[in-house]
């Protein structure tokens, strides 16, 4: 269920946050391909209140989509019963950070070998392909351990400077 943390009342009143406010809204979903659209609309909320363009939105709208999809290859390929995945929006006027995290024990992935030729890309795996796509959509990735077993993908797209 999406809940609102330290939201501001103007923020609430369905105007865009001003540019001095910041808020988290987190999300937890279970980790199953169902709920992947929950997430993908959740981000779309979020990214289009902080005024990010159309193809902006669209962009961590998709990679939000593929770090879930990894997470929940990953809980596959662990045979982990139940594990959920929580996104976690911090709203900061300069950036939106979105984490990704789940409970998940399979490979946490490291991220893009930049140094690969792009000519390798067939050889991806799908968890790499996905990866890859979400160092093309937003500004910074990050994939770490999570605390207590899994993964945390942070994803990170700036705000456009007036």
């Amino acid at each position: 269920m999406a809940t609102e943390d330290d939201m501001p009342s103007s923020a609430n009143s369905g105007g865009a946050p001003r540019s001095e406010e910041t808020a988290t809204v987190t999300l937890t979903i279970p980790c199953t391909p169902e709920y992947v659209g929950t997430a993908r609309l959740t981000i779309l909320g979020v990214a289009s209140r902080m005024g990010f363009s159309y193809d902006q939105v669209e962009d961590i709208r998709l990679a939000v989509g593929e770090a879930c999809t990894n997470a929940i290859e990953r809980a596959a390929t662990s045979g982990a019963v139940g594990p959920m995945i929580t996104i976690r929006s911090h709203i900061d006027p300069a950036r939106l950070t979105v984490e990704v995290e789940d409970h998940a024990t399979g490979p946490a992935g490291s991220g893009v070998d930049k140094l690969r030729p792009a000519a390798e890309i067939d050889g991806m795996n799908s968890q790499e392909l996905g990866a890859l796509l979400m160092e093309i959509l937003v500004d910074e990735v990050t994939v770490e351990p999570a605390p207590g077993g899994g993964t945390r993908v942070r994803l990170v797209k700036f705000a456009n400077e007036a």
